[in-house]
């Protein structure tokens, strides 16, 4: 278990800055289309991030969290005609991936993106983001994807995983996929959100049973399902662990419940990270932990200052938690 990130450098400074912050893993893409990511292509992406001394984990198929109409794959969830085409594509990237000596990748099998309400202030006068069921848009129309109920929602993903599962395992990459984020009411905006629970992502994790199909687990989008993060992140987090299903971890915090949050830094949330982190640990988990979502700050480069603050936070949590180790406890009373 070690810091990464997913920061999307803007220049190769931004890779220098990583190194400086102490990470060494980092979940990247080259530019462009992931469709038009040949090998050469991601082989020369992996050589110039080596060349700042960082190695590559992970990479995000052509699956975002975006809206379905901002997609680089919209058919594969709304059946559309090039659907097995853009799968047969996203195959060929995994192999491209492995042979290019990169072990994992992520993706989302979202419709609708990330619903949220306007922002609220934060520490400080930051900005967060914020959903709030009650100011939420009851009646914003259905996407591209239509009217996707539960059962339809189920078969989309299942002909998706049927496919592309079996390339996945036989090129030991892993698969990771992303939670639905956040929970929301069956049918709004047309679709019901099956992995937007916790059962929900239990069942999907069983289906197409592979040792390289599991999560990107958010644990801010997890707190977000539940009627109390504080008290129940703990288990779910052993359930996925305990099962060898967790492949990355968005390592961030809420403050509130499920239908009614507001994000926050990692520290000032309602779910204890210490102990999520030493939860992680005791089931075994061995990659990245990363910072996701950070609140929106002042100053000059506002998005790097704040995910600069949560290294810092993440690197001094697994240095206790390695110190603990070291000295054969389980817990420390911090």
């Amino acid at each position: 278990m070690y810091i990464g990130t997913q920061f999307r450098a803007r220049n190769d400074d931004d890779y220098r800055i990583m190194a400086q912050l102490g990470i060494e893993h980092v979940n990247a893409d080259p530019a462009g289309n992931p469709h038009d990511w040949t090998f050469d292509v991601l082989s020369a992406h992996r050589e110039h991030i080596e060349s700042f001394g960082l190695i590559l984990d992970m990479i995000q198929l052509p699956l975002s969290s975006r809206v379905i109409e901002k997609q680089y794959s919209p058919d594969v969830l709304t059946k559309g005609p090039q659907r097995d085409r853009q799968i047969d594509s996203i195959c060929r990237l995994i192999e491209n991936a492995a042979k290019a000596g990169i072990p994992a990748v992520k993706y989302n099998l979202n419709i609708i993106g990330i619903p949220r309400t306007e922002l609220e202030i934060g520490r400080g006068g930051s900005r967060n983001e914020a959903f709030r069921w009650e100011k939420a848009d009851h009646g914003a129309p259905p996407t591209i994807a239509g009217i996707v109920d539960e059962d339809e929602n189920w078969e989309r993903i299942d002909y998706f995983l049927e496919r592309v599962v079996p390339v996945a395992e036989a090129n030991k990459v892993r698969l990771a996929c992303h939670p639905h984020d956040p929970y929301t009411p069956p049918g709004y905006r047309g679709v019901t959100r099956v992995l937007g629970t916790v059962e929900g992502l239990k069942r999907f994790v069983q289906m197409r049973e592979s040792p390289y199909h599991g999560l990107n687990f958010c644990q801010g989008t997890v707190g977000e399902m539940l009627d109390d993060p504080a008290s129940e992140i703990f288990d779910v987090i052993r359930w996925f662990g305990e099962r060898g299903k967790l492949f990355n971890v968005h390592f961030r915090n809420i403050r509130g419940r499920k239908l009614s949050f507001m994000e926050t830094f990692p520290e000032e949330g309602d779910m204890d990270m210490w102990r999520s982190l030493q939860a992680y640990a005791e089931v075994g988990y061995q990659y990245m932990i990363m910072p996701d979502h950070v609140p929106q700050i002042s100053g000059a480069d506002p998005e790097n200052t704040a995910f600069a603050f949560t290294y810092g936070y993440i690197t001094a949590l697994l240095q206790v938690l390695q110190g603990s180790a070291r000295n054969g406890a389980s817990s420390l009373g911090v």
